[in-house]
């Protein structure tokens, strides 16, 4: 019996201001380069009033949520489980995410009192992005806003790394991996930043399980939680965590381990400008893809070839037509 979603989301809802910094007003403000930092709501502000906002952009985001929307772009069906508040953003956020062709809780759920969550993602001129986050009303994000039976009618569950800092999140994140894995549906984890492996180890370790059907990661979060030196031994502790994997690997594309063989993918040269996204969107097409009948090796093709281009650009992820060009190249290039 077919399923009404190829991937269903779980995730924190983060309203993005995109805009750009240098390396010196990293540092004198103390912002750890490359990194997601939690703030507060002052902190924040204090930021965002330091920073020219004339160039910033702003789109519904979170990082579970720049994936589901990339597998709408590339046609297929999805649904993102979240939480924003009944203010600005909140209603801001709704709106775009119906936009982008996602269907949510939010549709049917009333939003609560509250403040929406920020992300500020500075991008630097090397074009590394650093993210200053207030979470809002998302750290309550709980099984409650999960939909059981949208689950149960989706091939993939795609769980966020990030929720794991609240033990909300990660009720939610057992919760949801619990209910896929008793009504047949595969599960999904991004590890979604090293800060997450380093920082919450043992409450992922323990997400993760027994096992998850695929896991998203980069080569230090490979290796941060292996406790490995070097990605080959990474990559081999990961059989055990994960039936199959990928480990993106910015400019040198991405390893794909497929269950049976590793799978290198190749990169695509690009001049980038902003890596913001490059593994949201790496992710989106691979899952979109897997789930409509393509191999792990055209998956991955698809997916370093949409992670290149959104890096070619600010924001994280791609216009509609964009998305197009991309599976028409694929399509051609068979």
């Amino acid at each position: 019996m077919s399923k009404k979603y190829n991937v269903f989301g779980i995730g924190n809802a983060l309203v993005d201001i995109v805009t750009e910094v240098d390396d010196q007003f990293l540092k004198e403000h103390n912002i750890e380069k490359g990194l997601m930092t939690l703030v507060d709501v002052e902190n924040q502000t204090r930021i965002s009033n330091a920073i020219n906002m004339g160039s910033s952009n702003m789109k519904c985001g979170g990082s579970a949520a720049n994936s589901i929307i990339a597998v709408a772009q590339f046609g297929g069906s999805s649904y993102y489980s979240c939480k924003v508040a009944n203010d600005e953003l909140g209603h801001f956020y709704k709106k775009d995410l119906k936009s982008n062709g996602v269907h949510s809780n939010l549709d049917h759920q009333e939003l609560e009192t509250g403040f929406t969550g920020k992300c500020l993602v500075m991008t630097s001129d090397d074009a590394s992005r650093t993210m200053n986050t207030f979470l809002g009303i998302t750290e309550n994000y709980s099984r409650t806003e999960i939909s059981e039976e949208t689950l149960k009618d989706s091939q993939y569950l795609y769980i966020e790394g990030y929720l794991v800092t609240s033990e909300n999140g990660q009720d939610a994140m057992k919760h949801a991996k619990k209910l896929a894995e008793e009504n047949g549906v595969k599960t999904a984890l991004t590890f979604s930043d090293p800060s997450m492996v380093k920082y919450f180890k043992e409450p992922m370790k323990d997400i993760v399980g027994a096992s998850v059907d695929l896991l998203f990661c980069n080569e230090e979060e490979a290796m941060l939680f292996t406790d490995t030196d070097n990605l080959e031994d990474a990559r081999e502790e990961l059989k055990r965590d994960a039936k199959r994997f990928v480990i993106t690997q910015g400019e040198n594309g991405a390893i794909i381990y497929d269950g049976d063989t590793f799978i290198d993918i190749e990169p695509y040269k690009v001049n980038a400008v902003d890596t913001n996204g490059a593994g949201d969107m790496f992710a989106g097409a691979f899952l979109y893809a897997i789930t409509n009948g393509r191999s792990y090796a055209d998956a991955g093709k698809l997916a370093s070839l949409a992670s290149s281009k959104v890096v070619t650009q600010f924001g994280p992820r791609l216009e509609w037509h964009q998305a197009k060009q991309v599976l028409n190249h694929m399509v051609l290039n068979k």
